[in-house]
């Protein structure tokens, strides 16, 4: 399996890139991995703030709000009862909730191979002989994406993401730049057009390649 590769000006090489079929040639039949991967992603980064007041965190209630016998009211000893108006929240959200989802290790490398398996086969991988920008200046990066062919959302994957990638980036809606070591199903499934740098291919062949075997000696 190859892809068309482009050098770090923006025209196209001669010579195409291959890629492992072990990383972007998995089959993929149901998307439950995905899924659990892509919801995941968005639960593991989910803060718990919403917070409500319990009974004993409300304020006022000190006295009774009215006699106990007498007005043919039910009796009551506090406005901070729950069943009144203003007054305390029963079972409600309290800050402390874990709305994280794990997920093995082998799980989550096996949802990036489906990931960016289905991204090799719906032709929207692009490789590049590096990511240079030495000024981190957005318009080089825009000429060199609009060379390139890069439409809609824009995943980029470079092998360091150092603050001129970060600057010549992240002014731009459409584009987000990330590390290839923290490379996530999130993105790539979100992403119309991925661009990887030969050094992050590396990268991901390394990490996401198939182990390799140990061989046993013998004293034998």
């Amino acid at each position: 399996m190859s892809v068309a590769t482009f050098t770090k000006t923006g025209t196209k090489a001669t010579a195409e890139a291959k890629l492992h079929k072990a990383i972007f040639g998995v089959e993929v039949g149901s998307h439950e991995l995905l899924k659990q991967a892509y919801v995941g992603y968005l639960a593991n980064g989910r803060s718990a703030g919403a917070k409500t007041k319990t009974r004993g965190l409300v304020r006022g209630g000190g006295r009774k709000p009215h006699p106990q016998k007498g007005t043919g009211r039910a009796r009551s000893g506090s406005k901070r009862n729950p069943l009144w108006t203003g007054g305390g929240i029963i079972f409600g959200p309290t800050g402390n909730q874990n709305y994280s989802k794990k997920l093995s290790t082998q799980a989550k490398r096996q949802a990036l191979r489906q990931a960016l398996s289905l991204a090799a086969k719906e032709g929207q991988l692009k490789i590049i002989e590096t990511f240079e920008c030495k000024e981190g200046q957005v318009k080089p990066t825009l000429s060199l994406l609009k060379k390139i062919g890069a439409e809609g959302n824009v995943l980029l994957v470079v092998s360091v993401l150092d603050e001129l990638v970060g600057r010549a980036t992240r002014n731009i809606s459409n584009i987000a730049a990330v590390q290839a070591k923290y490379l996530n199903v999130y993105d790539i499934l979100n992403a119309e057009t991925i661009i990887i740098s030969q050094k992050s291919l590396a990268v991901i062949n390394d990490w996401l390649g198939e182990a390799k075997t140990k061989k046993v000696t013998s004293n034998e």
